[in-house]
């Protein structure tokens, strides 16, 4: 059986990208429970936000400062999509926009898409 998050088309990471990632992290600990995981970014951290009593990351706050510097401040999800040009072109063709990227993260790419109704979503390569 292959693991959700490894297929195409899946929600492959959500996170939030603000000013204040270390206060919005803790609003975050308060209000849902989540336990707040620091990840270095050299000068300062992000964070993976735990769900309770585990290791298990179930989203990400981010700082708005160096790669984060473009996102949107609001909750985005990361959808795998096979061919992340095609992707690009699709959404342009079907009078969606490209906001930020693409660009490269790790071992994959991602760019950040408005859809013609407004609402935005990030693609990652598969």
């Amino acid at each position: 059986m292959t693991d959700a998050s490894q297929k195409l088309g899946a929600v492959e990471w959500r996170d939030l990208t603000v000013d204040d990632a270390s206060a919005v992290s803790e609003f975050y600990a308060a209000v849902v429970g989540w336990e707040p995981s620091p990840v270095s970014m050299g000068e300062y951290d992000d964070f993976n936000m735990l769900i309770p009593g585990t290791d298990e990351p179930a989203a990400g706050i981010c700082h708005a400062r160096g790669f984060n510097s473009e996102l949107p401040a609001q909750w985005l999800m990361y959808v795998k999509v096979p061919d992340l040009e095609a992707s690009v072109s699709a959404c342009e063709a079907g009078g969606g926009k490209v906001l930020v990227g693409p660009k490269t993260m790790g071992d994959s790419s991602f760019c950040v898409i408005e859809d013609p109704a407004g609402a935005v979503m990030a693609l990652m390569s598969g």
